[in-house]
């Protein structure tokens, strides 16, 4: 005769489920543009964990839990930058592309709506495809919700919040001048190049003078640079992104920057994208509240950070205007490495501490009559 099942034994069945549903997720690569598989296998899951489940005309995978006026919409995204890493569990992680940035937060969403299985609390739970390209489906989904709170799916670490993220820019210069020998004195086309270079990372400096945070400087990355020649012309493409803090105006810089490529007569272009904002939450909301409880009550001691990246926080914050975090356990540092992994461990406890802001989310809305 078997043995009684115990709440002991359901608790470790119900964690291996949920290491489970995160290893397939990881199992399945998902570059941007390439998310379909993964998407599909993200709702066969929550469709079998009890979700109302769809795949909206983006492509994001969408599932609700629970019913009622307040709704809380929990926005990760599933797919990945490129790089294949092998998939596998060892010493108590869990390795693979996407494992923490962000298939690992967006199964925090799924694993702790199931177990939190709210009822008068509308939990929609969104796998966004293309976060590391444009953004489509954050873009998608922006104007479609109106939550009443929101949860970002990035790593920060189950005893984090997230509250901000830095905006960006992104630019591209070109440049195309006539050969010449060279033993002339004039510049070649690479050379200007990295001049413009050379004084645009001077105005970053000269911006960050006298700030310490690295949330509030302006930091310019160079993405690539090539150079080309036909024997009659020589050219060259600079690509570089540009972090920026709260409250620089990114057309501004944009202007800016193209004041520097032009410097010297240079004959150059510089096309930018739409600049993104920096955006940050506000702290004391019922949100926030609802994780430093959950944190302490798991054993932790709550944490606050900023981050000098972008997310689709920094999209959806501005047009939903609600209270809203970004939360989800992994090391950011891993992010896009090819490192990467997520400790099991930290995983099944930011499962346990957002499953307890649902259900104290559930409450409120039982009291509110709502």
């Amino acid at each position: 005769m078997p043995a009684p099942e115990t709440h002991d034994t359901r608790g470790q069945q119900v964690a291996e489920r949920e290491v489970a549903l995160l290893h397939g997720l990881v199992a399945i690569p998902s570059p941007s543009g390439q998310e379909r598989p993964a998407v599909n296998y993200l709702r066969d899951r929550m469709h079998e964990l009890g979700f109302k489940t769809a795949i909206d005309a983006a492509g994001n995978a969408v599932g609700i839990l629970g019913d009622g006026d307040r709704e809380i919409v929990l926005l990760g995204h599933i797919d990945t930058v490129p790089g294949e890493i092998p998939v596998q569990v060892e010493g108590g992680r869990l390795y693979g592309r996407g494992a923490v940035d962000a298939k690992g937060p967006l199964a925090t969403f799924v694993c702790a709506a199931a177990r939190a299985r709210p009822e008068r609390l509308r939990v929609v739970v969104i796998g966004a495809v293309g976060e590391e390209a444009e953004s489509p489906g954050a873009h998608y989904v922006a104007p479609r919700y109106t939550p009443n709170l929101a949860v970002i799916g990035e790593p920060g670490g189950w005893d984090s919040v997230v509250l901000g993220y830095k905006g960006s820019l992104g630019v591209t210069y070109a440049l195309e001048q006539a050969a010449e020998h060279g033993a002339t004195p004039h510049a070649t086309a690479p050379q200007v190049a990295v001049d413009f270079w050379n004084r645009a990372t001077a105005h970053a400096a000269e911006f960050n003078r006298g700030r310490e945070r690295a949330f509030d400087t302006l930091d310019a990355t160079l993405r690539a640079f090539t150079t080309a020649s036909d024997g009659l012309y020589d050219r060259v493409e600079l690509r570089a992104g540009f972090r920026l803090p709260p409250g620089l105006d990114g057309k501004a810089l944009a202007a800016r920057l193209r004041d520097l490529a032009g410097a010297d007569g240079a004959r150059a272009t510089l096309t930018t994208g739409e600049p993104l904002p920096a955006f940050r939450a506000e702290k004391n909301t019922p949100l926030v509240r609802a994780f430093l409880d959950a944190i302490r009550a798991e054993g932790g001691k709550p944490r606050f950070k900023v981050k000098t990246g972008t997310a689709d926080m920094n999209l959806v914050g501005p047009a939903w205007g609600c209270p809203i975090v970004a939360y989800g356990p992994g090391d950011s540092k891993l992010d896009h490495t090819p490192h990467e992994h997520i400790e099991l461990d930290e995983y099944l406890r930011a499962v346990a501490v957002l499953a307890a802001v649902l259900r104290g989310l559930d409450d409120a809305s039982m009291e509110d009559g709502r």
